[in-house]
């Protein structure tokens, strides 16, 4: 099934330049990029894209490390592109990520992990709408 999911690449992602290789990746799985951006994230964006973690103890952490410094924002496209990124990105720690995921390959702590993206459908709908509000292509 044809699905968009959201993708972001994090402050330490773009600080170590693996902007391209991790696009290379899901370009190799057949995926589209359907919209591509470099934002310095507004606090307030963060804050809503991570909401279901409000109480949790790491939500001020992770807000932070979200803000401190310029992310990519992409909007993918393709056959199951939900499950097929969440896959090829790995565990979220990246000490527990197979090798030939991105995190499994190329992270360290769970700290810097490196990327985010959508755990579901819905997820994907609701964190499209937050980071593309002008939509995609």
């Amino acid at each position: 099934m044809e699905e968009t999911t959201l993708v972001l690449i994090k402050p330490g992602g773009v600080g170590r330049n693996l902007i391209g290789e991790i696009t290379r990746r899901i370009e190799a799985r057949q995926l589209r990029v359907s919209g591509l951006k470099l934002v310095r994230a507004e606090r307030g964006t963060v804050e809503q894209h991570y909401d279901e973690h409000r109480e949790r103890p790491f939500f001020k952490d992770v807000c932070d490390y979200l803000t401190s410094g310029p992310i990519v924002a992409m909007a993918v496209t393709g056959t199951n592109a939900v499950k097929a990124i969440r896959t090829m990105m790995g565990a979220t720690n990246p000490l527990e990520a197979t090798p030939g995921t991105v995190r499994g390959d190329l992270a360290l702590t769970i700290d810097d992990n490196l990327t985010h993206s959508s755990s579901d459908p819905e997820a994907a709908a609701r964190e499209l709408a937050l980071w593309f509000p002008e939509g995609t292509v």
